[in-house]
């Protein structure tokens, strides 16, 4: 068992991990292979600020994000993406298996996920992927922002 999957039974969450023999590398191929709106896809990104690191849960749907917009948010005058070094030292996962749940990494999460009943992100696998609910996601993370 994923030990995402113990956060999620514990917490009571209704979820499903799909597994698949492709690693997922975009927005775009995880909508094509899984059969969803681009929206659905819920990539976990990794910031860092000069005070600690975070996890911005966001839509596929968002192509480019504004960092000062998130730096604001934050309070933070040098937020930056990660290193992929620093995302495996923190995560314990590498760059595009950082898992939705149980990173243990304060996050900030893209209102425009609400807008779906069920998102899809990773696991910690880079062949397998979660299908959540935007609240469950929301309930189970220590969500320190949103961003519109």
């Amino acid at each position: 068992m994923l030990p995402l999957e113990t956060i999620l039974q514990d917490n009571q969450v209704e979820y499903e991990i799909i597994q698949h023999t492709a690693t997922i590398r975009t927005a775009k191929e995880g909508a094509a292979l899984l059969g969803i709106e681009i929206g659905q896809t819920a990539p976990t990104l990794v910031l860092r600020s000069e005070k600690a690191f975070f996890a911005l849960i966001l839509s596929g749907a968002r192509g480019r994000i504004n960092m000062d917009d998130i730096s604001s948010l934050l309070d933070s005058e040098k937020l930056k993406m990660a290193a992929p070094e620093e995302v495996k030292q923190v995560t314990g996962c590498t760059v595009g298996s950082v898992p939705l749940v149980g990173h243990s990494l304060p996050c900030i999460m893209d209102r425009m996920l609400s807008h779906h009943p069920f998102v899809y992100g990773g696991t910690g696998s880079p062949t397998s992927t979660l299908k959540i609910k935007p609240a469950d996601l929301e309930r189970v993370n220590h969500v320190v922002a949103f961003f519109e």
